[in-house]
C-alpha cells in the first residue's frame, strides 16, 4: 500500500475514533434513551458536545477532499516524495485538529487546520502536474 493509502486508511480510522468520541460524550451527556431514539427534538448540546460534533463534521469535510488527492495521486501515478509527505502532514495535522477544536485552542486549531487543507491543496495540483 502506498503511503497516500495508509495515511487515508489512517485517517478514516481516526474518524471512526472521532464518531466514537462523539457518540460516548452524546451518550453521557443526553442518555441513552435519546441517542437511541428518533430525536425528533435535538436539546442544545453542551459546549463540549457541540465541539465533538462540529469537529467531527470538520472531519468529514475534510477528509472528501484528502480522498479525491489520494485517489488522484492514485490513479495520476503522480505519487512522489512531495505527495508522501502532504499525506503525513494530512493525517498529522487532523490527529492534531481533533483535541485542538475539542479544548478550544485558538488559533492553533485554525493554524492546524490550515497545514491539512494546505496539504490537500499540494496534493491535488502534484496530481495535475
Amino acid at each position: 500500500m502506498t503511503t497516500e493509502l495508509t495515511a487515508l486508511t489512517l485517517a478514516a480510522i481516526l474518524q471512526m475514533c472521532q464518531f466514537g468520541a462523539y457518540a460516548w460524550t452524546a451518550n453521557k451527556e443526553l442518555g441513552t434513551k435519546f441517542t437511541m431514539g428518533n430525536r425528533d427534538e435535538e436539546p442544545n448540546p453542551s459546549q463540549l458536545l457541540g465541539r465533538h460534533k462540529r469537529a467531527l463534521n470538520n472531519h468529514f469535510e475534510g477528509l472528501a477532499l484528502f480522498t479525491i488527492a489520494v485517489i488522484a495521486v492514485q490513479l495520476g501515478f503522480a505519487s512522489n516524495p512531495v505527495t508522501q509527505a502532504c499525506a503525513g502532514f494530512y493525517l498529522g495535522a487532523r490527529i492534531l485538529y481533533v483535541p485542538a477544536y475539542v479544548l478550544g485552542l485558538t488559533p492553533a486549531r485554525s493554524i492546524i487546520w490550515a497545514v491539512g487543507f494546505l496539504a490537500t491543496l499540494i496534493m491535488l495540483v502534484a496530481a495535475l502536474l
